[in-house]
């Protein structure tokens, strides 16, 4: 039936409301047919997502420092996006075809170590000294080495949710398909560039300085940040048009295109990244190319926007 997913996404009821009775509906679904340890990720989620907020407004009102390593922006920073990718890989895994004892383990595993990464980067920012790099004591050796292991385990409970996008997936709609196994592909790609971060950073900072394990390292964040919310962006747009009246074909072509778009956003900054380019800096065909990236998106959240907007109207009482 058309528009009838699985977990989280629409069914037909919502098509005759209004369309924030309908998000409110499709929202109150996933939280009402989420499981304990769902739910409960779903929590530490906006727990860890509002520690990042709180960081910015003390960023905003104390006049500190954003740039640095010791900067409370870090903490920021770890909490928003780890807020934000712990509720989006908790909702995205449910349309995995994977056992409930083998997704609550890894979805358990995964929220332990958000926390975990999260609240060791706040505490040595409040100490005024780097998370990472830092083996300048025991105390700074020891959290130092358990975000790099941390950074581990992520990696290895995202490779055991990918591997499940190649053994199939729940009854979605080929759309929503494409957009959760692209998503976790670039997801990949930013933990990769993540661990070659922390390996030679180390690296850096036991043979040489910590200031310039800091910026060497520092080159690949922006390759970093824009790969790791592939997950909550491509298979967001494809929850949203599923809510359209748009049949599946349509929906499909709208997330091919965004999926391309980010793509092709990736690979440029990544390039740039590894050649020690800013991409506010980058070359006239690198920024032409990620101005065509950022379009294609654009042009994808902007028709969904539209047909959100134009769907039918809600039948009368």
């Amino acid at each position: 039936m058309l528009g009838v997913e699985t977990e989280g996404m629409t069914d037909v009821a919502p098509r005759t409301r209004s369309l924030p009775a309908t998000l409110g509906f499709a929202l109150a679904r996933i939280w009402r047919n989420g499981r304990p340890v769902e739910r409960t990720a779903y929590l530490v989620g906006a727990l860890l997502f509002t520690s990042g907020l709180v960081h910015v407004v003390v960023l905003l009102v104390t006049g500190r420092t954003w740039i640095g390593p010791v900067s409370l922006r870090k903490a920021a920073t770890f909490g928003l996006s780890f807020g934000l990718t712990l509720a989006t890989v908790v909702w995205t895994t449910s349309f995995l075809k994977i056992s409930a004892r083998v997704r609550s383990v890894l979805l358990t595993v995964f929220t332990v170590v958000c926390v975990v990464e999260t609240t060791l980067v706040s505490m040595q920012a409040w100490r005024g000294v780097p998370s990472h790099f830092n083996f300048e004591t025991p105390f700074d050796t020891v959290v130092a080495m358990a975000l790099a292991a941390g950074g581990a385990v992520i990696i290895l409970t995202v490779l055991g949710f990918a591997s499940a996008t190649i053994v199939g997936s729940r009854e979605i709609t080929p759309s929503t398909r494409l957009a959760v196994r692209a998503g976790f592909v670039i997801l990949l790609v930013s933990l990769g560039i993540g661990a070659v971060m922390v390996a030679h950073g180390a690296v850096e900072a036991r043979t040489g300085s910590a200031q310039l394990a800091y910026t060497t390292t520092g080159k690949l964040k922006p390759a970093h940040a824009v790969a790791m919310h592939g997950i909550l962006v491509l298979p967001a747009l494809a929850w949203l048009l599923g809510l359209t009246n748009w049949p599946e074909r349509a929906r499909l072509g709208l997330v091919a295109i965004a999926t391309a778009g980010y793509a092709i956003l990736t690979a440029v900054v990544l390039v740039e990244s590894f050649n020690g380019v800013s991409p506010f800096a980058a070359t006239g065909p690198e920024t032409a190319t990620s101005a065509v990236a950022i379009a294609l998106l654009a042009g994808v959240t902007v028709v969904t926007a539209f047909g959100l907007l134009s769907r039918r109207r809600p039948a009368a009482d």
